[in-house]
Formats: C-alpha cells, structure tokens, sequence
C-alpha cells in the first residue's frame, strides 16, 4: 500500500468510487428510467466500503437491478484499486 504522503485523499477515493458506480449504472439503465439510487461510499483508516442501492421499474431494460447494483460496487473498488496503483 502507498505510504501517507503519496497515498489519494480520502475525499477522492469517495469521488472516485462514487463516480464509477454512477458510470456503471447509467451505462445500464437511462437516466429517466432511474426511479432512485443510493451510493454510499466510506473510506476510513484505508478500509473501503460501498453499498449501491437501485430502483428501477421492472420494464427498464433487460439488466437486473440487483446484479447492476453488485456490478456497480465492484466497478466503484476497482477505481479505487487502481487510484492507489497510481
């Protein structure tokens, strides 16, 4: 892991993960189709967590909500995985 002085902002991995969540549901569903959505990202003493909740009506697209939702906090841990191998 990267020492203090080089590692990311804490404020950063929180935009970053947010950012690739948001990215990866709105690649699946429209905007418009979108009912609600919850990012929640917490990053404190260099642990991550992520929770993303969805709701879209059931005739939004051919994507699972919930599988959308688990791929979207994957894709949010990657970005941060990768802000640090920066």
């Amino acid at each position: 892991m990267p020492t203090s002085e080089s590692a990311p902002e804490d404020e950063a991995v929180v935009q970053t993960a947010a950012d690739a969540a948001e990215d990866v549901i709105f690649s699946a569903y429209k905007q418009s189709a979108v009912r609600d959505y919850d990012v929640t990202v917490v990053f404190e003493e260099s642990v991550l967590e992520v929770d993303v909740y969805l709701n879209v009506p059931d005739d939004a697209g051919e994507r699972n909500p919930d599988a959308v939702a688990d791929e979207a906090a994957l894709a949010a841990r990657s970005a941060v995985d990768d802000l640090f191998g920066e």
